[in-house]
């Protein structure tokens, strides 16, 4: 009867044990989802060609608002927001418009896509991964500037087109030049 009595406490015992590790466990995992989203310091700007591009794309807007909101929310707001996340990412792909439609802007949005779509993903599993996430969700924010990158360099002059506005711009400061010896040498 004793050694059913202490093999009855020693059950109980090691019982209590494994919730209190499960709480530990819970904790650590809730802690996760309240990081907020690593973000890079240096953001790409767009250039004034592709302001005013991106400033008649809805869908963009829209994507830089929501990518603007990631940067300053934590992984668990993320997590409830990955499938308005994907479904703008993916609008915003398939909204292109014709001055953007070059290979290097699609083949970004198509990336940027994947990682929303992994988000999505990542997000739905039954036991989520918050480091996981967090990174994902950093790519995403990483990915979007590699957009704007592509969106600015499309407006980008070529060699012929700088070295011409540079001549020009030597022949204005060499009259210049002239116009300011001439007039010294009046006022002389």
């Amino acid at each position: 009867m004793k050694n059913y009595i202490w093999i009855l406490i020693v059950l109980c015992l090691s019982a209590c044990k494994k919730d209190v590790d499960k709480t530990d466990q819970e904790t650590d995992v809730n802690e996760g989802f309240q990081k907020e989203i690593e973000v890079h310091e240096n953001s790409i700007q767009l250039s004034p060609d592709s302001k005013k591009i991106a400033a008649r794309w809805v869908e963009y807007i829209t994507a830089e608002n929501e990518i603007s909101r990631i940067k300053k929310s934590t992984v668990g707001n993320v997590v409830n927001n990955s499938e308005a996340i994907a479904q703008i990412i993916s609008s915003l792909k398939n909204s292109v418009p014709d001055s953007l439609r070059a290979v290097p802007v699609v083949s970004r949005l198509n990336v940027l896509n994947t990682k929303a779509q992994l988000l999505k993903q990542y997000s739905n599993k039954q036991k989520p991964n918050a480091e996981l996430i967090g990174k994902t969700a950093t790519s995403l924010i990483d990915e979007f500037d590699n957009l704007k990158i592509q969106m600015n360099e499309l407006f980008l002059k070529s060699l012929e087109e700088f070295e011409k506005e540079l001549d020009e711009f030597e022949e204005n400061e060499r009259v210049l030049m002239e116009r300011d010896s001439i007039g010294d040498t009046i006022t002389q």
